[in-house]
């Protein structure tokens, strides 16, 4: 892997041990000169590089094709060829998140509506003339204003949908005022339009709860209790963009507290192997590595080009999944050297989906109790 010139002298310039060959038997260091020319600078560096590179695909390929085998290998003792557990999962977990929980991009979807957005310019110039023909300036009344990015395609509905209950009130409101005054058929249909997406939205935030739950007889009200589970509903759905940020950027801590437990419950499970926890850890972290570096690759798609929601996302999914229990499967054949592990796999599926279950529901509180 060393590329320059050695030294004749048969001190270690690092530790100061006698060298007697090329490396230093107390540090590993190789003795070569300090003065060296840029190409020997160069190739040294490449040299480096490639070493890393060629370990590295070197662990990766039996990792992913070989279940358990690389484990099995490692805690034999055979570590030249690999490189540490810990190091290789901490390089791709970086990765994996960078690009599974990368900052907001335009998706393919969002990318749509903006080209739709687009098009319908000429539809919104179209509204203005119609406004402007029942008698409503846009430069003066400000609720024009307001109704103009709410209409944008069939009388804006998605816009108008956007906003509060409290602003949807006050438009429809200033709306039918200019309605009686001006008596605009074009003008009503959208006051009924409005109208159908505000009448779906009466719970849509706690006041407007409270103010329908004061119309209703009193034996048809919600208790205290229930009116509590209400407004935290209501509440999470209201900052339910902000609430799924921060559990996506909290995620990479979720599963790396989550890995010593998951070793956890595989070494439950197998007890009478009799090996050390540390065993199973090391097993651990070669599976979640795995799993990461297909999931580098797969989320991608399902992200940025077909969309979460679209048809060949889910068969990603289902394929990662498949691929999940045969890795899990094997790996376990191979590292436990036992035949019949279908049972204790599911086990350990279940155990885990549980833990996961749970610390979503604390992290989901522990957002909602600080953006609240």
């Amino acid at each position: 892997m060393s590329a320059g010139k050695y030294r004749k002298e048969h001190n270690c310039l690092n530790c100061g041990s006698h060298v007697e060959t090329h490396y230093c038997s107390s540090c590993g260091q190789p003795n070569l000169e300090l003065k060296e020319s840029f190409w020997a600078f160069i190739s040294h560096s490449i040299a480096h590089y490639f070493h890393f590179d060629n370990k590295f695909f070197q662990t990766l390929t039996p990792l992913l094709t070989k279940p358990g085998q690389v484990t099995l290998d490692y805690l034999a003792g055979k570590r030249a060829r690999y490189i540490n557990p810990v190091s290789m999962y901490i390089f791709v977990s970086i990765v994996y998140f960078l690009v599974a929980y990368s900052p907001k991009h335009i998706t393919k979807s969002e990318h749509n509506v903006a080209k739709t957005n687009t098009e319908q310019k000429a539809t919104l110039d179209s509204v203005d003339k119609v406004l402007n023909a029942v008698g409503i300036n846009r430069k003066t009344n400000p609720i024009v204003s307001i109704t103009k990015q709410g209409i944008q395609e069939e009388m804006d509905r998605e816009t108008f949908r956007g906003l509060s209950f409290q602003k949807q009130a006050l438009i429809l409101n200033d709306l039918k005022k200019l309605s009686k005054t001006n008596k605009s058929d074009s003008l009503r249909k959208i006051i009924n339009k409005f109208s159908i997406v505000h009448n779906n939205r009466q719970d849509s935030t706690y006041e407007a709860y409270l103010s329908r739950q004061k119309n209703l007889p009193l034996l048809e009200k919600d208790n205290w209790f229930e009116r509590i589970v209400k407004k935290r509903s209501i509440n999470l759905g209201q900052k339910s963009e902000v609430i799924q940020e921060t559990l996506e950027h909290n995620r990479p801590k979720q599963y790396f507290l989550l890995m010593p437990l998951l070793a956890l419950f595989i070494m439950w499970n197998f007890r009478k192997n009799h090996i050390y926890y540390l065993d199973h850890l090391i097993f651990t972290i070669h599976g979640m590595t795995a799993y990461f570096v297909v999931s580098i690759f797969t989320k991608p798609f399902i992200k940025y080009v077909f969309g979460a929601d679209s048809v060949m996302s889910t068969i990603i999914q289902v394929g990662v999944y498949i691929w999940i229990c045969w890795y899990m499967y094997n790996a376990l054949k191979v590292f436990y050297n036992r035949k019949k592990v279908i049972g204790k796999m599911v086990m350990i599926f279940i155990l885990y989906a549980l833990a996961l279950a749970l610390t979503e529901n604390i992290m989901l509180n522990l957002i909602y109790y600080v953006a609240t």
